[in-house]
Parts: structure tokens; sequence; C-alpha cells
């Protein structure tokens, strides 16, 4: 609830104060797919910003350059998975997990000795993509969409009774309103027009 008492500081005085919020709209495929653009994020961040760190750490000295260019594909990558439409964004990440996985797998010769700690970030990065692939599948198929779904609009018009009953009824005589008449030259114009 310290959240939604935040948000009280920037409304107005006649906005509606929020007093309680509810469940979330969103299936449980959309809340791992937004959660993992807020990771592909933080990641991105963190790659941006220590890539020296990360190299040591992993024993990829001389990548640097690769790891910053990796985070700001995990940035890329996670923007739009934080969209409504997030299949784009996941199918992003789970092509930059194929890249990571294979960057890591250089870093597993014998002779790296940080090998163990690439051995986990390996894989955390399978456990990773995982999840990744269950809110991909999962995601397109609440939102898929077909073209051929089987229904056809085709004969519908969008009028009730069918477009032959509408033709002419604007132009039926009618009753109009003493306050909608026109007075003066307007009102002649009209009338010799029609």
């Amino acid at each position: 609830m310290p959240l939604t008492n935040a948000t009280q500081i920037a409304r107005s005085k006649g906005d509606p104060q929020v007093l309680s919020t509810g469940h979330s709209s969103l299936s449980g495929t959309d809340q791992l797919g937004r959660l993992l653009g807020w990771f592909s994020i933080g990641l991105g961040v963190t790659e941006l910003m220590a890539p020296g760190y990360l190299a040591r750490t992993l024993g990829l000295k001389g990548k640097e350059g690769l790891i910053r260019a990796y985070g700001a594909r995990e940035i890329m990558s996670g923007l739009p998975t934080l969209s409504p439409d997030r299949s784009f964004g996941l199918a992003s990440r789970i092509a930059g997990d194929v890249l990571d996985l294979g960057t890591l797998a250089v870093a597993l010769n014998d002779d790296n000795p940080k090998r163990n700690n690439a051995v986990i970030a390996m894989a955390l990065v399978a456990g990773v993509t995982l999840l990744d692939i269950v809110a991909y599948s999962g995601t397109k198929g609440v939102h898929h969409r077909s073209p051929n779904s089987g229904r056809d609009y085709s004969s519908r018009s969008g009028f009730p009774q069918g477009p032959q009953a509408a033709r002419g009824l604007a132009r039926q005589d009618f009753e109009i309103p003493p306050d909608y008449r026109a007075e003066g030259s307007v009102a002649d114009a009209i009338s010799q027009t029609t």
C-alpha cells in the first residue's frame, strides 16, 4: 500500500483518491513478461556500467566492448517487453540469450581461472532462457489473433434493419424543433435548394 499512498502526492485537489488497489488484469504470462522486461533493463544497465568487472568475474578479459554491446541489446529488448504487445521483446530476449550462451561457452575452456563462475552464469542464463520461452509461448497463445479465425463479417452492414431501411431516413419530413429552425435569408436559401 505504500505505492498507493505515494501516488496521492501528484494528485490535484479535485482528483479522486486511490484508496485501495485490486488484482491486476494481467495474466500470469504477462506478469512474467513484464518481470523479464525489468530484469533485462537492469542487466543491461549493469553490463553498460560495469563491463570490466563482469569480464574479470567470468574470465572474459578483452571482451568489455562486447559486454557493453550486450548491455545495450538487453535494454533494447527489455523496452518492448514492457509494452502491451510484448511478444517481440520476448523473442528478441530469446535471441539474445542464445548469444549470451555462445559467449559464455567461450569462457568454459580449461585454462580459464574463472571457469566455475562462467558455469554458474551459463546455468543462470539457461534458466532465464527457459523463462523467456515460457513467457513468449504463453503471450503468443493469449494474444494471438489469426486472420482466418472462422468468423465472416462480410455480410454485415452495421444497420440493424439493413441498408435499404436506412436509406432516406435523414431526408424524411419530420418536425424540426422551433429552436433548430433557421430564420431570415438563410431559411429562404435552404427552402429554395431542397
